[in-house]
């Protein structure tokens, strides 16, 4: 008999890696609603039609499709099947995908029920996605994406809140060595009109978005290779590689875009997002004005964002941006403006693990074990089971008649932090041992003061 498997690209979570997941989408949730977003859920499957065409050629060709049921090479046409080409009978045999991400889902959950939503519209969705993309270390088919929106509003108050927020988060995990990058289309597009890139300004971001794995020397050849001289490239670096403080860079910056209205709005733009910040009495440590921050060229029309977490082998693990044509694609008339961002579990998860910071305490699932040694023990640790419970201590009682040695084994590959071995003097006296497992130590004490020591 075959033994069972998993598809390539998806993976089994036990009980120790869930307590962990768990830990990070805890914390990102408290903060998402401590921010005022309200959650949402969407189907996994979406129909086909809603989800071609919003990725580009490459995304189409990652969907996972979903075969409709029944005979559903029946109504194909002959002459389709005999050219054996896939791509021709695709909607003739599937009219569902799984969602490819979270942001078309809502898009179109805003046009269809946009008479009902209340604007600006703020929203968090934590669930899972599927891409037939090649597995890799840190790319998986199935994964979880958490992102936040707001449409609806063209406030940069949004923008900096995504920044508050990015911070809590972290503050909540305990990641503290990390780069929150942000820059802005307007000025990747000032930049483009002042090297005299105009027209080409797609080559110019996707070489420009290579900076930080390929290095200057490869992007400068790619550039060449695309028609931009030597020295507009020379001033494009300059442009790249100006280094200090955020101040300094957008004083820098504003020289160059004296003639750039693009360069201009965006420069306004993060300088709007930074005093609102500093009005907030928010620090700007984690904070880094990147000028080659170019994500989402095709999607993003203002702020962009990206996070990595430094000293990991783990890309980045947040990004997000300003977009403005959120519900065009699906023929909506009031367009309308929104920004948001979407944190990887999944690379957070590894970057963690790498950095060992998951507390023990995110591993635990019961705080007490009841330990007895014979039945009449056993019924009366239910007792001290319901207390503990009543009181919001997770606790359970090893439900079998073994030895003692066995039920604290059990509690230690549990690590339950907390044992309460019952006999027949515990019976008599009311007076329990509590064992701190970790550190060996025991007191005989009555039930209210171990729910107080616990608690």
């Amino acid at each position: 008999m075959e033994k069972p498997s998993l598809p390539k690209g998806t993976r089994d979570f036990g009980p120790a890696m869930m307590a962990k997941r768990q830990f990070i989408f805890n914390n990102i949730r408290t903060v998402f609603q401590k921010f005022g977003f309200l959650p949402l859920e969407t189907p996994a499957m979406e129909n086909l039609s809603t989800l071609t065409g919003k990725y580009g050629e490459e995304g189409d060709q990652l969907l996972f499709k979903i075969l409709n049921s029944g005979d559903f090479l029946k109504d194909v046409e002959d002459i389709k099947l005999q050219t054996k080409n896939s791509k021709s009978i695709t909607f003739d045999i599937s009219e569902k995908g799984l969602r490819y991400d979270l942001t078309v889902p809502f898009a179109r959950y805003v046009v269809m029920n946009r008479h009902e939503i209340s604007f600006p519209f703020k929203r968090y969705q934590i669930q899972p996605v599927w891409r037939a993309d090649r597995p890799q270390k840190g790319r998986y088919r199935e994964f979880y994406q958490c992102d936040a929106d707001v449409v609806g509003t063209n406030s940069l108050l949004c923008e900096a809140e995504i920044i508050l927020m990015i911070k809590e988060v972290f503050k909540g995990l305990n990641i503290q060595d990390y780069a929150i990058k942000i820059n802005h289309r307007g000025i990747l597009s000032g930049i483009a009109e002042v090297i005299g890139g105009k027209g080409n300004e797609t080559a110019l971001f996707v070489a420009i978005d290579k900076l930080d794995k390929v290095g200057e020397d490869k992007v400068r050849e790619e550039l060449q290779a695309k028609g931009f001289t030597a020295e507009s490239l020379n001033l494009l670096f300059n442009i790249l590689n100006v280094k200090g403080s955020i101040v300094n860079k957008m004083a820098f910056l504003a020289t160059k875009f004296e003639t750039s209205t693009e360069g201009q709005r965006g420069l306004r733009d993060l300088k709007e997002v930074f005093n609102i910040l500093e009005d907030y009495n928010a620090s700007q440590d984690n904070v880094e004005f990147d000028v080659s921050l170019a994500r989402g060229l095709s999607y993003y029309t203002g702020c962009i964002f990206e996070v990595k977490i430094n000293n990991v082998s783990i890309g980045s693990v947040s990004g997000g941006g300003r977009y403005d044509n959120l519900t065009q694609t699906f023929g909506d008339k009031e367009n309308l403006s929104g920004v948001g961002f979407s944190f990887g579990v999944d690379r957070i998860y590894d970057a963690m693990e790498e950095l060992g910071l998951f507390p023990k305490e995110a591993q635990v699932s019961s705080k007490v074990l009841v330990c007895h040694f014979d039945e009449e023990s056993m019924r009366y640790g239910l007792g001290i089971l319901k207390a503990l419970r009543d009181v919001g201590i997770s606790s359970e009682i090893y439900p079998d008649q073994v030895k003692i040695k066995k039920q604290l084994d059990y509690a230690n590959k549990k690590m339950i932090p907390y044992t309460i071995v019952i006999g027949s003097d515990e019976v008599k006296s009311g007076l329990l041992p509590l064992k701190d497992m970790e550190r060996g130590e025991q007191a005989k004490i009555s039930l209210e003061e171990i729910i107080q020591k616990i608690k």
